[in-house]
């Protein structure tokens, strides 16, 4: 069972880093290369550029908390969200 999880791909598992602008002000996030695959996947869904839908994401957040702690686990937690509310659009998480 474990090879299914250790076996797998290491780029995967490399975290990259993309600057782009979250409400006006320049930033960089860094993340595993597999969570930014399902961002990418997320924004294109929502008929968006990954960068303009990370920037709304942490607009709404501030409306809604305030600024967030840590956004760079918040973006890993909406690909879980992502991932538990598409089970029955399975396409959206599929590798290409």
């Amino acid at each position: 069972m474990c090879q299914v999880f250790a076996g797998q791909d290491p780029e995967r598992y490399a975290s990259s880093t993309r600057r782009l602008r979250l409400n006006g002000q320049s930033t960089s996030i860094r993340l595993e290369n597999s969570f930014w695959d399902i961002i990418d996947r997320i924004a294109e869904r929502e008929a968006s550029s990954t960068p303009a839908f990370i920037s709304k994401l942490h607009a709404e957040v501030l409306e809604l908390h305030g600024e967030p702690s840590n956004f760079t686990s918040l973006l890993r937690c909406a690909c879980l969200v992502a991932f538990e509310g598409d089970r029955n659009e399975p396409a959206l998480l599929a590798a290409e």
